[in-house]
C-alpha cells in the first residue's frame, strides 16, 4: 500500500513540475514583450510596399496623425471595423490624419480582394515577412496604434473598434 501511495505522490509531483516548466517556457517564448511598442514610445520607422506598389514609410507621415492598424482578412473584428475606418478616413484625411492598415502576412491577391470588397481607399502596406509586425510586438489582431504628429505612440489597443471609438481616436491624433 505504501508503494502505491508513494507512486501516486511522485506522479503528482512530476505533473506539477512539468506544468511549472511548461508555463515558464510559454511565458518566456510567447509572451516576450521586449520588442513590444507601448504608449509613450517613439513609433519604430518602417518601409513597406502597399497594394498599388508604392513605398510606404512611417516617417514620411511626420506632421500628421497616424492611425496605424495591424490586421488580417480572416479576422472577424477586422472585417467589422474596416468600414468604420474607411468612413472616418474620408472625414479626417483633410484634417491631417492618415490611416496605415498594415496587413500581416497575407498574399497581395487576398488583400486586394478584401480592399475591393470593402471599398478601402487608405494605404494598405503589406508585411509579408512580418518584420514590422515583430518590431511592434504584435500579438492578437487587430492591434491599433495612435501615432501623433511627432511620431510618438499615444495609444495602443487590441480591441475591436466601434465607429465611435475610431472617430474619438481620430480626434486624439488630429494635428
Amino acid at each position: 500500500m505504501k508503494k502505491k501511495q508513494r507512486l501516486v505522490f511522485r506522479s503528482i509531483l512530476l505533473v506539477i513540475i512539468a506544468v511549472a516548466v511548461g508555463y515558464t517556457l510559454y511565458s518566456n517564448v510567447f509572451n516576450d514583450k521586449s520588442g513590444s511598442v507601448q504608449k509613450g514610445d517613439q513609433a519604430p520607422d518602417f518601409e513597406l510596399t502597399d497594394l498599388q506598389g508604392n513605398k510606404v514609410q512611417l516617417s514620411d507621415y511626420k506632421g500628421k496623425g497616424v492611425f496605424l492598424n495591424f490586421w488580417g482578412t480572416w479576422c472577424k473584428p477586422c472585417q467589422r471595423e474596416m468600414p468604420y475606418m474607411q468612413k472616418e478616413y474620408r472625414n479626417y484625411k483633410k484634417q491631417g490624419v492618415e490611416i496605415l492598415a498594415v496587413n500581416v502576412g497575407e498574399s497581395r491577391v487576398s488583400v486586394k480582394n478584401f480592399a475591393d470588397r470593402f471599398h478601402l481607399s487608405f494605404p494598405i502596406p503589406l508585411d509579408g515577412s512580418r518584420e514590422v509586425t515583430k518590431a511592434y510586438g504584435i500579438g492578437p489582431i487587430p492591434t491599433t496604434f495612435l501615432v501623433d504628429k511627432n511620431g510618438k505612440v499615444i495609444e495602443k489597443t487590441s480591441e475591436s473598434l466601434s465607429n465611435e471609438t475610431i472617430k474619438s481616436f481620430m480626434e486624439k491624433i488630429k494635428p
